[in-house]
């Protein structure tokens, strides 16, 4: 389930080994809590969500760990305005009982389940990303991937029909590209999206049964303005959700 890989680089050497997590999916796993009308973040950071720069880190865009803070998305999902999502909050969470944590941010507003086929762009950086979170004396294991997507896939029937063996296909390609069969996978079953189509999205996410595969539900949680996007509360109790969904599931 792990992968592990000894060797070092030169840049990342000197930091410490990391349980690492894949942060993938669209807008409200890259996170807008905070973020305004204007696109502006207000800079709002709750304790839950808080840096710690001994234990968290987060790999960057240029592939280099390091101190993990909000917006943890801020140089991946580049054409939006990046705010609070649930990465810093799960961290925190899972700290105490796993160790060192290295998140991974992979998440891309506004993509449809199909852009994260095997040979697009957002699935092959997604692969890219991990392995080299994986690899040197700053790498570690690879824990699991934490997926929060669908939003996009609610506008026809069409999207709703493709949308179980996309899922379960993204689920096996990036299980055999990291070499990790049983990699655990945590999905968030969304809170929003196409009134029309979205109990199907949801129920087609909550019935997948594949191994080491588990949802956790968003529905409920408080969404802002714009009926789409979780506040910042909502994301610090989304980051709790999937801790709990982690270390009930898969922590031994």
């Amino acid at each position: 389930m792990a992968m592990e890989i000894s060797s070092s680089t030169e840049n990342n050497e000197t930091q410490p080994a990391k349980q690492i997590f894949i942060l993938s999916g669209q807008s409200n796993m890259a996170g807008r809590g905070g973020v305004d009308r204007h696109k502006h973040w207000d800079g709002v950071v709750p304790a839950e969500s808080a840096a710690d720069g001994n234990r968290i880190y987060r790999l960057n865009a240029h592939l280099h760990w390091e101190a993990a803070r909000e917006p943890l998305h801020r140089d991946i999902d580049t054409k939006k305005t990046c705010g609070v999502g649930p990465g810093m909050s799960f961290a925190n969470a899972v700290k105490e009982r796993v160790g060192v944590v290295g998140l991974v941010p992979c998440a891309v507003g506004g993509t449809a389940i199909k852009e994260w086929a095997r040979g697009q762009h957002l699935y092959e950086n997604m692969v890219k990303r991990s392995k080299a979170a994986a690899a040197g004396g700053g790498g570690g294991e690879i824990r699991a991937v934490l997926w929060y997507q669908g939003e996009s896939d609610t506008a026809s029937q069409q999207d709703v029909d493709a949308y179980k063996v996309k899922m379960e296909t993204l689920i096996h390609n990036v299980r055999e590209d990291l070499n990790l069969p049983s990699l655990p996978i945590i999905q968030v079953a969304i809170a929003s999206g196409g009134e029309k189509y979205i109990e199907k999205i949801r129920e087609i996410q909550k019935g997948i049964e594949l191994p080491n595969v588990v949802c956790v539900d968003a529905k409920g949680l408080q969404l802002k303005y714009d009926n789409l996007h979780l506040t910042t509360e909502a994301q610090v109790q989304l980051g709790h959700m999937l801790a709990q969904a982690y270390l009930t599931h898969f922590f031994d």
